[in-house]
C-alpha cells in the first residue's frame, strides 16, 4: 500500500513528503472501521502543536479529511455496515471530492458561528479573506443565518469573487457579502470601512484569518502585511461583539483589555483540532458533521472553494505547496 508521509527531521526544518510503501493494515478489531479512501482533502499541517501534544512521529500520515467507502466493520460497530459511503453518512447527491474537500472549512465555520459565537439574523459578521475555502464557508453559513457579511478581498481576482457570489436560490440576485473591503494596497482602512458599514455601531462578530501584533515596520518578515492590525479588530468591534481569532501568539497589552473590557466583548480562539483533542466533544461533532454534509446536499447553502481534483502522483507537490500556503483553493486528491 502506497502512501504519502510528511517528514521534520529536526525542530524548525520545513516539513517534506514523501512517498512510502507500507504492509498491509493490521486485522480489523472490534471498535475499528476499515475504508477504501476515494477523496481525501490535503491540510495545513501544525508541527508546533503536534510536539507540544507529544503526537511528532518520524513519519507523520497525510490527510484526515476523507470520504470513501467501508470495506470492513468490527463486531462492536452497529452505525456503519460494509458497502456504506461515508464520510459521517455521505448523501447520495454529494461527490467525494466535494465531501471530503467541506469536513475542514465546514467544522471551522460552526466551530466560529455557533459554538464561539452565537450568529443570528440581523448580525453584522465580518470574515477576513473571504476568497479562502475556510472564508467562502463561513460567508455561507452567516449568510443562511440571517447575517449581514462583510469581507476582506487580498487580490483583485478575490474581490471580483466575492462580489460574484450569490445565493444558489432561482430568481435571488443579492449578493452573499454586502461589503467586500479590497486590502491589497495595503491603503484600506478596514476598521474604518467596517464603522462606516454598520452606521458607527461595529461589528458583531470578526473572523480573522491572523492578525498583526506589531506595526509594520518591527513585524517580522514572514507576516503578511495584509492582514490587519490587533488595534484594528478591538476598534471595528461593536458592543457586546466576539472576536474569533486563529492567531495563537495573540498578545492583549492593558489598554487593549481595557478596550474590550469597555464594549463587552470577548476573545476565542479558533483551533482547528479541539475537537478531536476532547472525548466529551465527539458527540457535537459528529452532529456538525453530519449539518455539514445535509448543507451540501442540499446545494442551497454550501459551495466549497475546491480546485481540480488531483490524481494521487501529485500529491507531494500539492502537499508542498499547501504546508507553504501557497494554495488559494482547497486542494483534494481524488482515488
Amino acid at each position: 500500500m502506497k502512501a504519502l508521509y510528511g517528514q521534520q527531521n529536526s525542530p524548525g526544518e520545513e516539513m517534506t513528503f514523501v512517498f512510502q510503501e507500507r504492509e498491509n493494515l493490521p486485522p480489523t478489531r472490534d471498535n475499528d472501521v476499515k475504508i477504501q479512501v476515494r477523496a481525501c482533502a490535503l491540510s495545513w499541517i501544525d508541527t508546533k502543536l503536534l510536539s507540544e501534544l507529544k503526537l511528532k512521529k518520524e513519519f507523520l500520515p497525510v490527510g484526515r479529511e476523507i470520504s470513501g467507502v467501508v470495506l470492513e466493520v468490527g463486531r462492536k460497530v452497529s452505525f456503519f455496515q460494509p458497502e456504506d459511503e461515508v464520510v459521517v453518512r455521505k448523501p447520495e447527491k454529494v461527490c467525494w471530492v466535494e465531501a471530503a474537500g467541506t469536513v475542514r472549512d465546514g467544522v471551522r465555520a460552526y466551530t466560529a458561528l455557533h459554538y464561539l459565537s452565537q450568529v443570528s439574523p440581523g448580525k453584522t459578521v465580518l470574515v477576513m479573506d473571504g476568497a479562502s475555502p475556510f472564508g467562502t464557508i463561513a460567508i455561507q453559513l452567516a449568510q443562511h443565518r440571517g447575517a449581514k457579511v462583510i469581507s476582506t478581498a487580498h487580490s483583485l481576482e478575490d474581490k471580483q469573487y466575492l462580489e460574484r457570489l450569490r445565493p444558489p436560490v432561482e430568481g435571488m440576485r443579492q449578493p452573499l457579502v454586502a461589503r467586500v473591503i479590497d486590502v491589497s494596497s495595503g491603503k484600506t482602512d478596514v476598521a474604518e470601512s467596517c464603522l462606516e458599514e454598520t452606521g458607527g455601531l461595529g461589528v458583531d462578530i470578526v473572523l480573522d484569518a491572523g492578525v498583526r501584533l506589531y506595526s509594520r515596520e518591527d513585524e517580522p518578515a514572514l507576516k503578511p502585511q495584509l492582514l490587519p492590525h490587533k488595534h484594528d479588530i478591538i476598534t471595528l468591534l461593536g458592543v457586546g461583539g466576539h472576536w474569533i481569532t486563529t492567531e495563537k501568539h495573540l498578545q492583549l497589552d492593558p489598554p487593549d483589555s481595557h478596550s474590550l473590557f469597555l464594549k463587552g466583548a470577548t476573545v476565542s480562539f479558533l483551533n482547528d483540532e479541539i475537537w478531536n483533542l476532547s472525548n466529551i466533544q465527539q458527540g457535537k461533532y459528529l452532529c456538525i458533521l453530519e449539518d455539514i454534509m445535509d448543507k451540501l446536499s442540499s446545494n442551497v447553502v454550501f459551495r466549497p472553494q475546491l480546485d481540480e481534483p488531483i490524481p494521487f502522483y501529485e500529491a507531494k507537490v500539492s502537499m508542498e505547496m499547501v504546508q507553504k500556503n501557497q494554495a488559494r483553493k482547497r486542494q483534494v486528491i481524488q482515488f
